[in-house]
């Protein structure tokens, strides 16, 4: 892992695979590690050079004050593109999962010469905040005993483990790999300060993020071959809305995982694999 300088941002990034393969960009949801490192690894011996990055406030990257972020959605947007052309080796494969499903499908609207293909993994295509009238919001009763819980000591990293790994049981998601990467989140996080933690572990700083304007209404601009995945079980983001991206996106793959809901499981990181190396 290291950082490197994009447009004066300093990213986090973490490479795999030959230096001169095509590239793969992954952006973190918010830290580089929502992507497993099974998933890396697969798409680096099916011989692509991948880098995933840590979003701003989060990783390795620039962080400032998470609670009221002096950014905006549009430019993670452009730090990925950014980002691309300082790797060299573009247009580059995009990848977003949760939040950072939002920055590719901006970025892929914002700055089309720098992407040749996109996948998006358990996003939605409106801002956080009151979904459209069409798209399935988050599950109550889960967002309900999500926030029921009160926050840990953020200073003791096996206290905040734990509580991640609470959240995904919650959610669906396999809570012992949850608290592993929590730990691994932790030890990367810059500081104990709540926000920061939060930033980190929760993705909390989009609640504060402008995401003006609207982009859904432009995903049938999009050009480079698509393909979307959701959890059949993910309550955060319902599959409603990867159904929807796929609807609007044209050509655009749907691959829908029985056993996920918002984290790319183990079990399904083959088919994941697959799929987008058939996309380019």
């Amino acid at each position: 892992m290291t950082t490197v300088n994009a447009h004066g941002i300093a990213l986090g990034i973490e490479s795999f695979g030959d230096g001169d393969a095509p590239l793969v960009l992954l952006a973190g949801g918010t830290t580089m590690l929502s992507w497993p490192d099974a998933l890396c690894e697969r798409l680096a011996a099916g011989g692509r050079r991948v880098v995933r990055y840590d979003l701003r406030d989060s990783g390795e990257s620039t962080t400032t004050y998470p609670q009221a972020p002096a950014y905006t959605l549009r430019d993670l947007a452009a730090d990925a593109a950014a980002l691309v052309d300082v790797l060299g080796g573009g247009p580059a494969h995009l990848a977003g999962i949760g939040v950072g499903g939002m920055v590719a499908q901006v970025a892929a609207l914002d700055h089309p010469g720098a992407f040749s293909a996109l996948t998006l993994v358990g996003t939605r295509p409106v801002a956080p905040g009151p979904p459209d009238d069409d798209l399935p919001d988050h599950d109550k009763a889960t967002m309900s005993r999500l926030f029921a819980r009160p926050m840990p000591d953020w200073t003791d990293r096996e206290e905040v483990a734990r509580f991640v790994a609470a959240g995904a049981d919650i959610l669906g998601d396999d809570p012992v790999a949850a608290h592993a990467t929590a730990a691994r989140i932790w030890d990367r996080t810059p500081g104990t300060a709540p926000p920061v933690q939060m930033a980190n572990q929760l993705g909390m700083v989009f609640a504060a993020l402008d995401c003006t304007p609207r982009w859904r209404e432009r995903l049938p601009e999009i050009e480079v071959p698509a393909l979307v995945v959701h959890g059949r079980r993910n309550r955060f983001f319902p599959v409603g809305n990867g159904e929807a991206i796929a609807r609007e996106i044209p050509g655009a793959r749907l691959l829908v995982l029985r056993e996920a809901a918002t984290a790319i499981p183990d079990t399904e990181v083959g088919e994941v694999t697959e799929a987008m190396l058939a996309l380019g």
